[in-house]
Protein backbone atom coordinates (compact mmCIF):
# COMPACT_ATOMS: atom_id res chain seq x y z
CA UNK A 1 0.00 0.00 0.00
CA UNK A 2 1.65 3.17 -1.19
CA UNK A 3 1.25 6.46 1.74
CA UNK A 4 -1.01 8.25 -1.01
CA UNK A 5 -3.38 4.73 -0.19
CA UNK A 6 -2.92 4.52 2.99
CA UNK A 7 -3.50 8.46 3.50
CA UNK A 8 -5.97 9.47 1.04
CA UNK A 9 -4.39 12.09 -0.50
CA UNK A 10 -6.36 14.49 -2.21
CA UNK A 11 -6.12 14.54 -6.12
CA UNK A 12 -5.10 18.10 -6.46
CA UNK A 13 -2.67 17.27 -3.70
CA UNK A 14 -1.19 14.19 -5.52
CA UNK A 15 -1.21 16.67 -8.61
CA UNK A 16 0.81 19.00 -7.03
CA UNK A 17 3.37 16.44 -5.90
CA UNK A 18 3.49 15.27 -9.25
CA UNK A 19 4.82 18.44 -10.75
CA UNK A 20 7.13 19.08 -8.08
CA UNK A 21 8.75 15.70 -8.58
CA UNK A 22 8.40 16.53 -12.03
CA UNK A 23 10.66 19.42 -11.67
CA UNK A 24 13.33 17.67 -9.41
CA UNK A 25 13.89 15.10 -11.93
CA UNK A 26 14.12 17.26 -14.99
CA UNK A 27 16.50 19.68 -13.10
CA UNK A 28 18.62 16.76 -11.83
CA UNK A 29 20.41 16.04 -14.50
CA UNK A 30 19.62 16.34 -18.46
CA UNK A 31 16.44 14.19 -19.31
CA UNK A 32 17.07 10.72 -21.15
CA UNK A 33 15.42 9.83 -23.91
CA UNK A 34 12.70 8.22 -22.01
CA UNK A 35 12.11 11.46 -19.76
CA UNK A 36 11.56 13.16 -23.29
CA UNK A 37 9.27 11.14 -24.39
CA UNK A 38 7.15 10.93 -20.93
CA UNK A 39 7.53 15.19 -21.17
CA UNK A 40 6.25 14.93 -24.83
CA UNK A 41 3.34 13.30 -23.82
CA UNK A 42 2.26 15.85 -20.90
CA UNK A 43 -1.42 17.80 -21.93
CA UNK A 44 -1.90 20.83 -20.47
CA UNK A 45 -5.34 22.98 -19.81
CA UNK A 46 -6.41 26.44 -20.98
CA UNK A 47 -4.70 28.14 -17.84
CA UNK A 48 -1.18 29.94 -18.29
CA UNK A 49 0.53 27.04 -16.41
CA UNK A 50 -1.46 24.85 -18.84
CA UNK A 51 -0.46 26.62 -22.00
CA UNK A 52 3.61 26.13 -20.74
CA UNK A 53 3.28 22.04 -19.55
CA UNK A 54 2.04 22.29 -23.91
CA UNK A 55 4.65 24.36 -24.80
CA UNK A 56 6.96 22.36 -23.12
CA UNK A 57 5.66 19.21 -24.40
CA UNK A 58 6.38 20.35 -28.20
CA UNK A 59 9.88 20.96 -26.97
CA UNK A 60 10.29 17.85 -25.93
CA UNK A 61 8.95 16.25 -28.84
CA UNK A 62 11.67 17.84 -31.27
CA UNK A 63 14.69 18.07 -29.01
CA UNK A 64 17.36 15.20 -28.85
CA UNK A 65 19.18 13.58 -25.74
CA UNK A 66 22.61 14.70 -26.79
CA UNK A 67 21.05 18.77 -27.51
CA UNK A 68 19.93 18.76 -24.33
CA UNK A 69 22.70 17.46 -21.97
CA UNK A 70 25.12 20.32 -23.76
CA UNK A 71 22.01 22.45 -22.98
CA UNK A 72 22.13 21.28 -19.42
CA UNK A 73 25.89 21.44 -18.95
CA UNK A 74 26.20 25.24 -20.63
CA UNK A 75 23.30 26.13 -18.30
CA UNK A 76 24.46 24.43 -14.86
CA UNK A 77 27.91 23.08 -15.20
CA UNK A 78 30.19 25.02 -17.72
CA UNK A 79 33.68 25.21 -17.30
CA UNK A 80 34.43 26.18 -13.77
CA UNK A 81 30.57 27.26 -13.74
CA UNK A 82 27.67 26.81 -15.20
CA UNK A 83 25.33 30.49 -16.27
CA UNK A 84 22.71 29.63 -13.45
CA UNK A 85 23.57 28.81 -10.25
CA UNK A 86 20.80 26.52 -8.87
CA UNK A 87 20.99 27.41 -5.18
CA UNK A 88 18.88 28.77 -2.62
CA UNK A 89 22.55 29.73 -0.76
CA UNK A 90 23.29 31.55 -3.91
CA UNK A 91 20.16 33.40 -4.69
CA UNK A 92 19.77 34.58 -1.28
CA UNK A 93 23.16 35.60 0.17
CA UNK A 94 25.04 36.09 -3.02
CA UNK A 95 27.22 32.53 -1.85
CA UNK A 96 27.26 28.99 -1.76
CA UNK A 97 27.25 27.09 1.29
CA UNK A 98 25.68 29.90 3.32
CA UNK A 99 23.31 30.28 6.05
CA UNK A 100 20.26 29.08 4.26
CA UNK A 101 21.91 25.74 3.37
CA UNK A 102 22.48 24.99 7.03
CA UNK A 103 19.01 26.06 8.28
CA UNK A 104 17.53 23.46 5.21
CA UNK A 105 19.16 20.71 6.66
CA UNK A 106 18.08 21.59 9.95
CA UNK A 107 14.25 21.08 9.44
CA UNK A 108 15.33 18.35 6.71
CA UNK A 109 16.60 16.38 9.82
CA UNK A 110 13.33 17.33 11.56
CA UNK A 111 11.23 16.02 8.78
CA UNK A 112 13.12 12.74 8.42
CA UNK A 113 15.07 13.82 4.65
CA UNK A 114 18.13 12.94 4.19
CA UNK A 115 20.42 13.94 1.27
CA UNK A 116 20.08 10.42 -1.25
CA UNK A 117 24.21 8.80 -1.09
CA UNK A 118 24.65 9.23 -4.82
CA UNK A 119 23.95 12.46 -4.63
CA UNK A 120 27.03 15.06 -3.70
CA UNK A 121 25.33 18.83 -5.11
CA UNK A 122 24.56 20.82 -1.80
CA UNK A 123 21.30 20.17 -0.13
CA UNK A 124 19.62 23.41 -1.17
CA UNK A 125 19.56 23.08 -4.80
CA UNK A 126 16.32 23.66 -6.74
CA UNK A 127 16.13 19.93 -7.63
CA UNK A 128 16.04 18.78 -4.70
CA UNK A 129 13.91 21.30 -2.85
CA UNK A 130 11.38 20.53 -5.44
CA UNK A 131 11.55 16.66 -4.68
CA UNK A 132 11.58 17.62 -1.12
CA UNK A 133 8.56 19.13 -1.17
CA UNK A 134 6.89 16.81 -3.78
CA UNK A 135 7.64 13.50 -0.92
CA UNK A 136 6.16 16.18 1.78
CA UNK A 137 3.03 16.40 -0.15
CA UNK A 138 2.60 12.74 -0.10
CA UNK A 139 4.04 11.53 2.91
CA UNK A 140 7.36 9.45 0.95
CA UNK A 141 9.10 9.08 3.66
CA UNK A 142 6.33 8.81 7.10
CA UNK A 143 3.23 10.92 7.19
CA UNK A 144 2.37 13.20 4.57
CA UNK A 145 3.00 16.97 5.87
CA UNK A 146 -0.27 19.40 6.65
CA UNK A 147 -0.67 22.06 4.86
CA UNK A 148 0.85 24.33 7.72
CA UNK A 149 4.08 22.18 7.43
CA UNK A 150 4.28 22.54 3.62
CA UNK A 151 3.68 25.96 3.50
CA UNK A 152 6.40 26.93 6.75
CA UNK A 153 8.88 24.60 4.93
CA UNK A 154 8.01 26.47 1.34
CA UNK A 155 8.09 30.07 2.20
CA UNK A 156 11.23 29.22 4.22
CA UNK A 157 13.32 27.57 1.88
CA UNK A 158 11.65 27.68 -1.80
CA UNK A 159 9.28 30.70 -2.08
CA UNK A 160 11.72 33.38 -0.80
CA UNK A 161 13.76 32.51 -4.09
CA UNK A 162 12.56 30.02 -6.67
CA UNK A 163 10.29 32.11 -8.45
CA UNK A 164 13.56 34.10 -9.31
CA UNK A 165 15.43 31.27 -10.26
CA UNK A 166 12.74 30.12 -12.78
CA UNK A 167 12.46 33.40 -13.89
CA UNK A 168 16.09 33.99 -14.33
CA UNK A 169 15.96 29.85 -16.33
CA UNK A 170 13.59 31.43 -18.48
CA UNK A 171 15.84 34.20 -20.15
CA UNK A 172 19.22 32.55 -19.60
CA UNK A 173 20.88 32.72 -22.70
CA UNK A 174 21.66 28.94 -22.84
CA UNK A 175 17.86 27.83 -22.71
CA UNK A 176 16.16 26.63 -25.48
CA UNK A 177 14.72 23.45 -24.29
CA UNK A 178 14.88 24.87 -20.62
CA UNK A 179 13.16 27.73 -21.27
CA UNK A 180 9.53 26.70 -21.12
CA UNK A 181 10.55 24.95 -17.84
CA UNK A 182 11.73 27.65 -16.27
CA UNK A 183 8.12 29.05 -17.69
CA UNK A 184 6.39 25.93 -15.64
CA UNK A 185 8.07 26.72 -12.62
CA UNK A 186 7.90 30.34 -12.08
CA UNK A 187 3.77 29.99 -13.01
CA UNK A 188 4.03 27.18 -10.61
CA UNK A 189 5.75 28.63 -7.60
CA UNK A 190 3.05 31.56 -7.94
CA UNK A 191 -0.30 29.46 -8.14
CA UNK A 192 1.68 27.92 -4.61
CA UNK A 193 2.39 31.39 -3.27
CA UNK A 194 -1.14 32.31 -3.56
CA UNK A 195 -2.23 29.22 -2.77
CA UNK A 196 -0.48 29.35 0.57
CA UNK A 197 -1.38 32.94 1.19
CA UNK A 198 -5.22 32.17 0.96
CA UNK A 199 -5.17 29.16 3.49
CA UNK A 200 -4.05 31.76 6.13
CA UNK A 201 -7.47 33.50 5.56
Amino acid sequence: MTAAEKFKIAEEDRLRADLYNFLGVILSGPPDEMLLGQTAGLQGDSTDLGQAVSTLAKMARITKPRTVESEYNRLFIGLGRGELLPYASYYLTGFLNEKPLSLLRQDMTAQGLARAQNVFEPEDNIASLMEMMGAMIVGRFGTPADLNTQKTFFNKHIGPWAGHFFSDLEGAKNSVFYAPVGTVGRLFMDVEVEAFRMSAA
